[in-house]
């Protein structure tokens, strides 16, 4: 393989967020800790910069590394989500980590490996480079699931995190070892050209796709793959829990989505039903089970199965040229959405005190009007209901199951949606409808998390009414990968 410092100049934004966390690790070694806010400025400043090289690089289209780092409009769509995910996390960090006395250094710098390794995924255009940015990606979360260390619950989610992720990763780099034995090759390219090129009579060929749909199905948290989700969203910082809800399923979802639609295509008949019963059982329990839930963040938790259920009924209907686009439209909802309400759960975070369940927020529409419409937007739009962005997002993908003939997809969909107003509209009611004084008085309103709330909430509204611009970015992007 020749070295051209092209190659070079296409993987700078990784290598900027690289050298950028290396840099924190040092400087946190050196700043007293009353100044640890300045390192959280400086990791906004290498995710500005790494921005701006993806942006320059966004017209380029080509392969480098021998095909496996691919640079298409594809990998530049999730490459901006995967800033927007890292920014805004970054500003509710900064609140949080301060509020509850966790303010290190080293914290921001994994937040940038763990941004360089969903870059990685995204641009990837080889089953191992795949994988490389998949263990970045998750060794930096397993760290920073556990950085309460003084909080059981904490250190609890990080070994469960650490344990089931090392399983599932394991399980897919079997699946990648199959098809290797099978293909000969393990390019995204080279794959879909052999087994385009006709039948392939192989046993091993069905284990090693259920093999990777085992791996992706435990970082998208898809049912039966999902039991780790509550207790791990709920033990991680909450800070941490909304980079892990809006990034990693984002990342996830793009790798899945360009090995079965851009790999394995000619090979739809044997995983389209696999991804098919998945979506049904992960609509089905993330929703039903989100019910019962008292607590903010396992009620999101089980919230965010739901929705990699909805996503995955656009991967299981690949007869839809609109399938592709509408789940990268989704996802794109999907984060916005969701770091709003942990912005709003941020916010009622008081010193020592979590403020975690439901009745906490009792009357916050009347405390703090801002954040109570706030996130009574971001429960409005996870429900679906119109204008909000979530109502696009789900009409798109229901849109593209009944395209494509999937219409019991659609039909459970639009079910399970009428199932989540309940648990939804019950914050609602609680912010809106119950006494000021038996909720939490919320923390002092901080720039960050107004701000990160601000635009998550701008965003949320306005893709809700003005879609068209994001769908046909989105339309553009998969061209990449569907031709």
């Amino acid at each position: 393989m020749d070295f051209s410092w092209f190659q070079l100049v296409a993987i700078a934004p990784e290598i900027v967020l690289t050298i950028g966390a290396c840099a924190l690790f040092l400087f946190d070694l050196a700043i007293p800790k009353h100044e640890k806010d300045k390192l959280g400025y400086f990791a906004i400043g290498i995710l500005a910069v790494a921005f701006y090289g993806s942006w320059k690089l966004a017209a380029v289209e080509t392969e480098i590394f021998s095909g496996m780092f691919t640079l298409d409009p594809y990998a530049t769509y999730f490459k901006m989500l995967v800033y927007l995910a890292g920014a805004l996390t970054i500003l509710l960090s900064m609140t949080y980590l301060e509020v509850e006395k966790i303010h290190l250094g080293e914290y921001y710098g994994f937040i940038l490996l763990a941004t360089a390794g969903m870059m990685v995924m995204v641009s990837a255009g080889d089953l191992i480079m795949i994988y490389l940015g998949l263990e970045l990606l998750s060794i930096s979360l397993y760290i920073m699931a556990g950085f309460k260390r003084h909080e059981s619950r904490s250190v609890e989610a990080s070994a469960k995190y650490l344990i089931l992720g090392s399983f599932s990763s394991a399980i897919l780099l079997y699946g990648i070892s199959i098809l290797y034995g099978i293909a000969g090759t393990t390019n995204l390219k080279g794959l879909g050209a052999f087994f385009a090129a006709g039948a392939v009579d192989n046993p091993g060929l069905l284990l090693s796709m259920s093999f990777l749909v085992v791996g992706f199905g435990f970082k998208v948290a898809a049912v039966p793959f999902h039991m780790w989700t509550p207790d791990v969203y709920e033990g991680a910082p909450t800070s941490v829990t909304a980079f892990m809800i809006a990034g990693t399923k984002a990342a996830a979802f793009a790798a899945l989505l360009r090995i079965f639609f851009f790999a394995l295509p000619s090979r739809q008949a044997d995983w389209v039903w696999i991804l098919a019963a998945m979506a049904l059982l992960t609509m089905i329990v993330g929703n039903v089970a989100a019910v019962a839930q008292r607590n903010i963040k396992r009620m999101l938790a089980y919230s965010s199965i739901a929705h990699a259920g909805y996503v995955l009924v656009a991967l299981a209907s690949p007869q839809s040229p609109m399938a592709a686009s509408s789940a990268l439209f989704y996802l794109v909802v999907y984060a916005l959405m969701n770091l709003g309400a942990f912005a709003v759960i941020i916010a009622l975070t008081g010193k020592g005190e979590p403020r975690l369940d439901i009745a906490d927020f009792a009357g916050l529409g009347f405390r703090r009007p801002f954040l109570g419409l706030a996130m009574a937007l971001f429960m409005f739009s996870l429900a679906g209901f119109p204008p909000t962005a979530g109502f696009m997002g789900k009409f798109y993908i229901f849109s593209a199951a009944i395209e494509a003939q999937r219409v019991e997809l659609a039909v459970v969909g639009v079910l399970t949606s009428v199932v989540s107003v309940y648990y939804y509209l019950r914050v609602t009611v609680v912010m809106f409808m119950r006494d000021p004084a038996a909720g939490a008085a919320p923390g002092p309103a901080t720039p960050g998390v107004v701000l990160a709330t601000a635009v998550a909430a701008a965003g949320t509204l306005y893709l809700g009414v003005y879609p068209t611009g994001l769908w046909e970015l989105a339309r553009e992007s998969v061209r990449a990968i569907l031709g």
